[in-house]
Parts: structure tokens; sequence; C-alpha cells
């Protein structure tokens, strides 16, 4: 290795700054519209109910994301990992879906999984720990969470293959051609899972959008210590497209994902989807990102919130009042009080129900199981 090569692998990382020349925006953080050339048909047809739409969708997330934080915190649930500061990149992208989209999420997806329709009583289930999943992915094809790190790339790819395989791909048939969405963080970027994925859907012309939140911090490392390069570029080394967009801007976000789904569902995927964001609070309730990050970024990236440039943009071009704002906030309240009364009336699901949604048929190592367990646990009454 010559020295050049050397000394340049030693270099300090650059920093990604505010997103650079090549992230989309379509609303800056002041809540100004600006001209995109590729992307600005995406939201061409969107009405001024559309865009309160996506201003209610995201209060309402947010509130969901506050008192999934407050009962943690509360001993109602075991753990809670939090959106705030991602709103946007999820409901853009989730609103950019049709309904016969499969998603593949994470484990904090829960602003996709509302905009999909899943009963928002569904992820505190999860986390109340009284089920084994908390939904049916075949309701809102919408899979379950996925906690290992990355492991959802996997799924995702070799369900966009069945999907290829299927022939539901460039049929030019709206109603039958598919696409694949599967969400992860730039941490679960540096996953062999992720990378193998990448090399399957490449290899295999996969329909699947791979939407990498980037909110720069993974669980406690900067981004900038996983790459020499912005996240999007990565794909390049694949073979196919990658482009990075403003997650705080919903409008950006819908129109790439939009954009992204689209040449997936004609069958030019795979893409990948850098949704450049920040994590506003901690991975989740077990870590503290004071001891991490300084406070002066945090205070930087709340003048460029979701929301407020949003509820800017509506005000200043009419679309929304006073009025419609308090009504939201209104909703939002009776929507928390909803979220809690929920929570803690939750009936814990009977333990032998995980092996009911395992195999499509029966399977006589699960039964075996099952019985095994409900002798295990008679033995308990028994003693008594």
């Amino acid at each position: 290795m010559s020295d050049k090569v050397v000394a340049e692998l030693h270099q300090p990382t650059p920093a990604v700054g505010d997103g650079g020349p090549d992230m989309i925006q379509l609303l800056t953080p002041e809540g100004q519209r600006v001209s995109h050339p590729d992307y600005d048909k995406y939201v061409a047809d969107l009405t001024p109910e559309d865009l309160r739409s996506f201003y209610r969708d995201l209060v309402l997330i947010r509130r969901l994301d506050a008192e999934g934080y407050a009962l943690q915190r509360q001993g109602e649930l075991g753990l809670w990992p939090s959106l705030l500061g991602q709103e946007a990149a999820q409901v853009g992208s989730g609103r950019a879906l049709k309904p016969h989209d499969f998603v593949f999420p994470t484990y904090r997806e829960h602003g996709v999984g509302f905009v999909r329709g899943m009963d928002p009583q569904s992820s505190l289930q999860l986390f109340r720990g009284v089920s084994q999943g908390g939904w049916d992915p075949k309701e809102n094809n919408f899979h379950l969470y996925t906690i290992v790190i990355g492991a959802q790339a996997l799924h995702a790819t070799g369900y966009a293959m069945g999907v290829r395989m299927d022939g539901n791909v460039g049929t030019g048939d709206p109603e039958r051609d598919t696409a694949v969405i599967c969400y992860f963080g730039d941490g679960a970027s540096s996953q062999g899972d992720v990378n193998e994925a990448f090399v399957y859907a490449a290899s295999f012309d996969a329909p699947v959008v791979f939407f990498c939140q980037n909110n720069q911090w993974a669980i406690s490392e900067p981004v900038e210590k996983q790459t020499r390069i912005p996240l999007f570029q990565r794909a390049a080394g694949f073979g196919f497209p990658g482009v990075r967009v403003d997650g705080n801007d919903i409008l950006a976000t819908y129109a790439v994902t939009q954009h992204c789904l689209d040449e997936a569902r004609n069958g030019n995927g795979p893409l990948l989807v850098e949704a450049y964001t920040y994590r506003m609070g901690a991975h989740t309730t077990a870590d503290d990102p004071t001891k991490y990050r300084v406070s002066a970024e945090v205070e930087e990236w709340k003048f460029r919130d979701p929301i407020l440039r949003l509820k800017t943009y509506l005000a200043h071009e009419g679309m929304a009042d006073d009025a419609f704002f308090t009504a939201v906030d209104e909703e939002a309240d009776r929507f928390a009080a909803e979220l809690r009364e929920g929570c803690v009336t939750m009936a814990t699901m009977p333990g032998e129900t995980m092996w009911d949604h395992i195999y499509a048929e029966d399977h006589p190592v699960m039964e075996a199981e099952r019985a095994a367990y409900l002798a295990y646990k008679a033995s308990f009454e028994e003693a008594n």
C-alpha cells in the first residue's frame, strides 16, 4: 500500500453538515416552498386538504411518541424507541405507498404504521409485553417490528424477490405492480445483513426501496464514524441508484419516495433513499444521549423541526388558520387520552398464544412445544 493511500485513509472524516448540495428539498426549514425540476410533479396535485392532513398526521404521531415515552417512564411500558424529529420522514414516505405495497419496519416506525391504518395501540402492546407481536402483518401490509438490527432488510429483499417471481412487477397495471419498502437507520447500514440484502436485491432486480433514516447518531456513534461518504452514495457500489432527501421536509420525502416506489414497481429496483434527519431524543428509553452528544447540536436541529416548517408554510399560504391548528391540538389531546386509557387497561395475552401464528398450518414441533409449556404452566397451579 502506497504512502499516499495510507495518508488518505487516515484523513479525518468530512462532516456531513447540512445535507450538502445533493440533498433534495422542497420546503426549507423556514417554511418556504422551493422548486425542484425532477420532483415538483409528485406534489403538484396535492390539495390544501392533503397538506392539512399531512400536518394532522405529523402532530398525532408526535403525540403518540410523547405518550409512549411518558408511559415508559411511569412504568407502564418496558421500553420505548422514540421517533421525535423523524415524523416527516415516516409520514411522507408512508403516504407515498399504495395499499398493496408491503412495509418492513425496524422498531420505531410508529408513524409509518399509523398512516398505513395500524391501530396505534398495537405498538404499545408490544412494548408493554402483553402480546407476541401486536398485529397481523397482512391486515395493513405492515410487517412486525424487527428488533435485531438490520435483519428486516433480508426479509424485505426476500419478499421483493417473491413479488418479482410472481410477475407483479412492470406489468403496467397499477393495481398489480407492487413495491416493497424497508426501513432502517444509519447504524443498521453498517450491519452485514443490510449489505447482504443490497447484494441480493441488486442481483435479482428486486422491487425494493431501502429507506434509511439517517438520524446522525445510530445508538451512540456519529454517522461520520461509519462512512467516509454520504450514505446514499453507498448504493452505487452495489449497482443501484441512491438519493438523499431532507428527511425533515415532508413534501420532499413524499415526492422522492413516490418516485423510487414507482421505479421499483416498474421493474427498475432496487433503490436507496437516505432521509437526512435527526433523532431529537434518546435512541430508546434505555439510552442517555447527553453522554455522547452536545446540547448545542440538538438546539440547532430544533430550527429544522418538520412540524413547524409545514405549519409555517400552511399559514403563510393561507391554507390553514388558527382554528385549524387549535382543532388539531385538541384532537391530539383526545388521542393521547385514548392511548393512555387503552394502554393501562390492556389484557395480557396467554403465553400459549405465542405459537399461534408461526406456521400457516399445524406443525408437530410447535404443538409439542406448546404442550410442554402448558404442562410447565400447570405445574405451578398444582403446587398451589
